[in-house]
């Protein structure tokens, strides 16, 4: 392709650079700290927690009330998905510990760290205040099934909608009916005053949507939440997939509904974002720019089909290619993937990554980084699975013996990317704040 090795290092290192700094921006060392409330004078400081971030939050927590003097007032725990603690560069002593759980399908560990968290807040009084530290994955870290439901019930549930493409919208307005700490249930455990700081992974960064929104009024309904079975059934047959029967029957009990803007749980309950899937855009977008780049910003909040999204900004590319423009088109949110074949490995960044190298077709001077912030691209969920992909020009001449095509259609995208070397391995960053993704356009 007349590229040069040189040229081809230089490109990976500045799309690295990029994604490095969107999660820089919002690591709990950066966001949290001027955040942290004092405990109150008369009462203690009792901490839960769940997320991807919630690892690195317990520590930059313990770290901030140590440095002030105050620790033997403050307690909790916080709960991250296996293998985020271990990946600590210094982890706490303990005072606010650190349990793991499975993500992205819970496990008993998952239902242990509700429980335990619904029992704590439950200690405090008026006098204490609880502290949620919050982040994307929380929803799979904290599973406390209604009654008449099993934790085999609601692990079936998140497998089928994850496997039919169901985007965060529809899967939280499901989870938050079937769940006794979803939804604002965890707010209603409580007496005590509570503050949540949330790390934003969702589109539009709705306080309902991340972690399906323990601390907040519930916006939807189980009439949403069956509309959005009743959507995805067909989709889920089709790959043979089951709803468990008790999951139709919660969602016909009207003691399921959730707390609505008004109950009297939230009257002392604040709620404050700390960090942003905007702010880490703008931290890429800064390093963008001086590396000489016009920023084509597009929204922090994408959703829709990987490969569909992927299609239409390979348009935009060609576009700004046509027209001699030198662009860093980047963005957010959160893709979604119907799969199709059950034996493929990947993640919807992998995919994206995979579909928009077919839809350049080799288009010279255009490379792209595709990568989940929190270091693992969906796929088996574990600590080992890429963050996302990267193409360029070696990436696709790397692979021009394989049938690109194929293993799209099978959903492979892990395959591809391991033969043409454009893997991203990163682990845990111990934050989240969504997909980053950046098109780079040389002219």
């Amino acid at each position: 392709m007349g590229i040069s090795g040189e040229a081809q290092s230089a490109v990976r290192t500045t799309l690295l650079a990029l994604y490095e700094a969107a999660v820089a921006a919002a690591h709990p060392d950066v966001c949290l700290p001027q955040h942290l409330p004092d405990p109150p004078p008369d009462g203690r400081l009792y901490v839960v927690g769940a997320g991807k971030a919630a690892a690195a939050m317990a520590v930059t927590a313990e770290n901030h009330y140590r440095k002030l003097g105050v620790l033997d007032r403050v307690g909790g725990f916080t709960t991250a998905p296996h293998g985020s603690a271990e990946a600590l560069a210094s982890p706490p002593s303990g005072v606010i510990a650190m349990v793991s759980a499975r993500h992205p399908i819970p496990d008993a560990a998952s239902q242990r760290a509700a429980e335990r968290a619904l029992a704590l807040v439950a200690k405090a009084s008026e006098r204490d205040l609880v502290l949620v530290l919050l982040s994307g994955g929380a929803s799979a870290l904290w599973a406390a099934p209604t009654a008449g439901l099993t934790l085999a019930d609601k692990t079936q549930l998140s497998r089928a909608l994850l496997k039919c493409g169901a985007d965060i919208h529809e899967m939280n307005t499901v989870r938050r009916h079937v769940s006794r700490i979803k939804g604002g249930r965890l707010a209603q455990a409580t007496s005590a005053p509570m503050l949540t700081l949330a790390i934003s992974d969702v589109p539009g960064d709705d306080p309902a949507a991340i972690g399906s929104g323990p601390t907040v009024p519930d916006p939807t309904t189980l009439a949403d939440a069956r509309a959005v079975l009743a959507g995805r059934r067909a989709s889920m047959q089709g790959l043979g997939l089951t709803v468990p029967w008790g999951i139709d029957q919660a969602l016909a009990e009207p003691g399921n509904e959730t707390p609505k803007p008004g109950d009297p749980a939230f009257k002392t309950a604040l709620y404050r974002i700390v960090a942003t899937p905007a702010l880490a855009l703008a931290a890429a977008a800064a390093v963008a720019k001086r590396h000489g780049y016009e920023v084509v910003k597009l929204s922090d909040a994408l959703t829709g089909e990987a490969r569909e999204v992927a299609r239409a900004h390979a348009r935009l590319a060609r576009q700004a290619k046509a027209a001699g423009r030198r662009v860093a088109i980047i963005s957010g949110g959160e893709l979604s993937v119907t799969v199709r074949n059950r034996r493929g490995r990947g993640g919807r960044n992998q995919e994206y990554a995979l579909a928009l190298a077919l839809a350049l077709a080799g288009l010279p001077g255009v490379c792209a980084l595709a990568a989940d912030t929190d270091g693992i691209d969906g796929g088996t969920g574990q600590v080992t699975d890429p963050a996302g992909a990267i193409i360029d020009w070696a990436t696709l001449a790397g692979a021009r013996q394989l049938n690109a095509q194929r293993y799209l259609d099978d959903n492979d995208a892990t395959s591809y990317f391991e033969a043409a070397g454009g893997l991203i391995v990163r682990g845990p960053t111990q934050t989240n704040v969504n997909d980053f993704r950046v098109i780079l356009v040389d002219a």
